[in-house]
Order: structure tokens, then C-alpha cells, then sequence
């Protein structure tokens, strides 16, 4: 059973508390004293009985799951592109979250025709426990992908299966001095997710995250780059955080990088290597190989087959 967490609303005299409990019960107790004065204190237990429950049930809880499988039914579905959608999925309650550590991700999976045994692939929710009640996966479907394609397949009221979290990735606030991140595609999702934790952690809203943030973000068309107007956004929000754009084909006038991401791109948009920084990287597989060797090129610490926490380059 997912375990609850108090998130309720900070007073007492918002309007689920009035019209979920206090309204309720009075009427009971004096609808009761109407009827029957004698029954009066038999409506006042109940009205705290259900009281009670209301209270629990509006309280948060996590729902993730990291050894079963759950199934979560398709809300809504925004096209996005020709093969991009957003994906909202519901959660049992409006008040309930995934319980997913900002860094880390869930397994989705899936039994697909000519398959033998279930597919499963990793995402990051571009959502986070922020949301209640939902998550959102961007998801790109590619011609030869078999959970891609099964989710554009999907229609709402379908569900998927589910489990996490996953990861070696837990982001908590100043966890280093600066990062530096390159993505490719959507793989945005979890540098997404990162950024969007760090700047609402910011002294400006009520937190202590004083982190920076450079972002090179690769793509081949100028009409791929995923969420751009998000970024474009937070960069304008938020002097702590730049994002230089690359792109394979760049369109007349383009502004931002051209061709694939190299060592002097890097060397000119993302930290230096120091001991308080952490470069993080997610993108295609011949993307994430060809960065790791260069980023041990420019000196940063070699990346590791499999990264964890510590580690100065961090390959999702």
C-alpha cells in the first residue's frame, strides 16, 4: 500500500475543507438533532468518523512502486509534432503523486504483438510531485520503436504499466556549484526536470538553490527542439540558467550552433572541469558515446560504463 504524506491545504478554512467536511457534517448533526435530539451524539461520532476519513483521503500519497507493476489510464494526449505527444496519465487520486526523486525515472512496460515476453523502457516524467493527481511523458515515436509506437497507438482510457523509481540520479538543492548539461532529442526530459527543481528552489521563491545551469541542447531540425518556448521561458525568468541551441540543418539567420556537438562548444557554453561541478549528459546512444569521449578529452574525469552519483560526468 503507498504510504501518505501530510500536503494539505495550509488552512483550515479552504474551500475542500468547508465544502468537503464542514458543511457535511453539520448538516448530519443537525439534521439528526431535527429528527431525533436523542441521536444527536451518535451524528457527532459519525461526523468525526467521516470526518477523518475525508482528511486522509486529501492527504498525499505516493503511488510509484519499484518491484510491481501498475497500470495508469491515458487522460489526455497533445500532439506535439507529427511524432512528439505529451501523454498525461491519471493517478488513482487528484491528490495523489508519483513519488518520483527529481533525477530519476520509471520503467514502462508493455506486451507487444510478435514479442514473446514484455518490452520495458526507461522515461522521465517532464512532470513532477509538483503536479497531483497526474504525470506527463513526452514521448517521440520512431519508426523502428516498439514502446514509442505503442504509446502513439494509445487512446485514452488505455493504460500502461508502470514501475520506480529508478536511477542513480537524486538531485537535491546546491548539490553542486554548477552544471553543465548536453542533451539531444528528448533527452531534455531529465535535464528538464532538474532545472525546473532548481529554479523554483531559488532564494526568489522561498528556497536556498543558488546552482547554475548552462545547457547545450542538440537536435537536427530547427523544428525538433522539444519544449523550446519551456526554456526559452526560464531563461527569461531565470539569470542562473543559459541554453545554447545546436542544430544539424541551422535554417538562414540561425544564431546558435551548427552540426554535431564539439569540444569547443563545449569548452565556450559548459563549466570547466572542477571539483564543484557535474556535467551531465542523455541523448541517442552514438550521441552519449561520442560526448563521453570528448568530454575525457577536455580533461573532465572519464566517465564511468555506468554512472553513479559522485561521479563528475553523469550519463542518464
Amino acid at each position: 500500500m503507498a504510504k501518505p504524506y501530510q500536503r494539505l491545504p495550509n488552512s483550515w478554512l479552504a474551500p475542500q475543507y468547508i465544502n468537503g467536511i464542514y458543511v457535511p457534517s453539520a448538516l448530519l448533526v443537525t439534521g439528526t438533532a431535527i429528527c431525533k435530539m436523542e441521536w444527536v451524539w451518535y451524528s457527532v461520532a459519525l461526523a468525526v468518523v467521516f470526518s477523518a476519513w475525508k482528511l486522509y483521503n486529501n492527504m498525499t500519497k505516493k503511488v510509484l512502486k519499484p518491484d510491481k507493476f501498475q497500470e495508469f489510464p491515458l487522460k489526455e494526449k497533445t500532439i506535439i509534432s507529427h511524432n512528439v505527444a505529451i501523454y498525461r496519465f491519471a493517478l488513482p487520486s487528484a491528490a495523489d503523486i508519483l513519488g518520483l526523486p527529481i533525477g530519476q525515472h520509471i520503467s514502462i512496460a508493455a506486451l507487444l504483438p510478435e514479442q514473446p515476453k514484455e518490452i520495458v523502457r526507461s522515461y522521465t516524467p517532464i512532470s513532477s510531485d509538483e503536479n497531483p493527481g497526474y504525470f506527463d511523458l513526452l514521448i517521440k515515436s520512431y519508426p523502428t520503436g516498439n514502446i514509442s509506437k505503442y504509446m502513439a497507438s494509445l487512446k485514452v482510457g488505455e493504460t500502461i504499466k508502470v514501475k520506480g523509481p529508478k536511477g542513480n540520479m537524486v538531485y537535491t538543492p546546491n548539490l553542486v556549484r554548477h552544471f553543465g548539461m548536453i542533451a539531444g532529442g528528448t533527452g531534455i526530459t531529465p535535464m528538464l526536470q532538474i532545472i525546473r527543481a532548481i529554479i523554483r528552489g531559488r532564494p526568489k521563491n522561498g528556497g536556498t538553490d543558488t546552482t547554475e545551469v548552462d545547457l547545450i541542447f542538440a537536435n537536427v531540425n530547427v523544428e525538433d527542439i522539444l519544449l523550446r518556448e519551456d526554456l526559452d521561458q526560464l531563461v527569461k525568468e531565470d539569470a542562473g540558467f543559459r541554453v545554447h541551441y545546436v542544430l544539424n540543418n541551422a535554417p538562414e539567420n540561425w544564431t546558435g550552433g551548427v552540426g554535431f556537438v564539439t569540444g569547443d562548444m563545449i569548452k565556450a557554453h559548459l563549466p570547466a572541469p572542477a571539483p564543484d561541478m557535474k556535467m551531465l549528459v542523455c541523448g541517442p546512444p552514438p550521441m552519449v558515446s561520442a560526448m563521453k569521449k570528448t568530454l575525457d578529452a577536455l580533461g573532465y574525469e572519464k566517465p564511468k560504463p555506468v554512472s553513479k552519483l559522485g561521479d563528475q560526468v553523469f550519463c542518464f
